[in-house]
């Protein structure tokens, strides 16, 4: 495609006329936003009117469903009771923290079914909904397999992920994802600057002086997050987070880690492999971190960024590419807690995919992961 156009908005090439994929994005979510509460009674009138539809990915309730949950947190229980009658599971997150009723539809449901798929389906809703007592059932399931278990690739310890938890061989809740979410946004000409670096607990792509072993490249402060901040204290952190890698080889690694101290200090280590060819480049590193994206003032909802990646978040629930995943720290063992995610191609257009980072509080270990489609 000739990228002979230009969005008649923020003046990005394109092949084609009109707005860009994340011009036309951001309009959508300002649509969304702007919706009065008269409109959205009515939008959650039509989709419980209409609860059939909403498995229907092309449908209008299926989008409407899905923007009042990203853009404005609206569940409400009555939609969730008409949506489990209705057998609409594809959503899953529409299930989220829903209450006792629901729940133990959705366990009737999965005590019934002989059919792999629509447990997959039924676990990740029950994932989502998360009490003690969804949990103690898919405990029970992963100890006593029922026959649908065989038609299925994981665990369904490893379905509770998708709802931001999950529990070890004793039953043991472990919480995955964080109950606040911040976005990251673009602050051009208005972020002083203090020995470099942007007055923001947040900064993404900050150059570092050493290099990579494996290519040569020069390696990157990917993310630092000062959790002393008010609006970070739901990390729980009293320091610095600072998670480091090599940006042109973690796109070819299955994970990479790096030890931080609460200073904001930094050690990169990884038990992958990785390319030797530095296609990033010198050009390309520096175009990372040219970026002007400082922490938000206001949280947004916990799922603003689960349906697109238009925006990079701290928090919440993460944009999967493919599927969740939760790496595990290489010193004690257990899944990492998933902290941000930062889209490529809003750093550098060259660039696709998604950066996930994740962190053990415990060994103060981050992980950074990549995927891509």
């Amino acid at each position: 495609m000739a990228f002979n156009h230009q969005c008649t908005r923020c003046g990005r090439k394109i092949g084609y006329e009109g707005l860009c994929w994340m011009c036309r994005a951001e309009e959508e979510r300002r649509q969304v936003l702007d919706w009065t509460d008269e409109e959205i009674e009515e939008k959650v009138q039509m989709l419980i009117l209409h609860a059939e539809r909403l498995d229907d990915w092309r449908s209008e309730e299926h989008k409407t469903a899905c923007r009042l949950i990203d853009f404005r947190g609206i569940w409400r229980p009555e939609l969730q009771r008409v949506a489990l009658a209705a057998e609409a599971f594809v959503i899953h997150k529409l299930y989220y923290h829903a209450p006792a009723d629901v729940r133990d539809g959705l366990i009737e449901r999965l005590n019934h079914t002989e059919n792999a798929r629509m447990a997959s389906r039924l676990m990740q809703c029950l994932a989502m909904q998360g009490d003690d007592t969804a949990l103690s059932y898919l405990y029970e399931l992963e100890r006593h397999p029922k026959p649908w278990r065989k038609g299925l690739y994981v665990d369904p310890s490893v379905y509770a992920q998708i709802g931001g938890w999950t529990f070890d061989k004793e039953g043991k809740r472990r919480t995955l994802n964080f109950g606040r979410c911040y976005p990251l946004v673009r602050e051009k000409g208005g972020a002083e600057e203090a020995g470099g670096m942007k007055r923001s607990p947040v900064h993404i792509c900050y150059p570092r002086k050493d290099s990579c072993s494996v290519c040569g490249g020069k390696m990157m402060d990917m993310l630092t997050v000062d959790g002393r901040d008010e609006r970070l204290s739901f990390l729980g952190v009293d320091g610095i987070i600072t998670a480091t890698c090599c940006p042109n080889c973690i796109m070819f690694m299955e994970s990479g880690f790096s030890r931080y101290t609460l200073d904001g200090q930094s050690t990169p280590f990884s038990s992958t492999s990785a390319t030797e060819e530095d296609y990033l480049g010198e050009e390309g590193r520096e175009g990372l971190s040219a970026n002007d994206y400082v922490l938000g003032d206001q949280p947004v909802p916990l799922f603003f960024e689960t349906e697109s990646d238009f925006v990079n978040t701290i928090g919440g629930f993460a944009s999967w590419v493919q599927d969740a995943q939760y790496v595990k720290c290489p010193d004690c063992g257990k899944q990492m807690k998933y902290l941000a995610q930062l889209h490529w191609q809003l750093l550098n257009d060259s660039y696709e995919g998604t950066l996930y980072i994740e962190f053990c509080p415990d060994c103060r270990v981050a992980s950074m992961h990549h995927q891509q489609t």
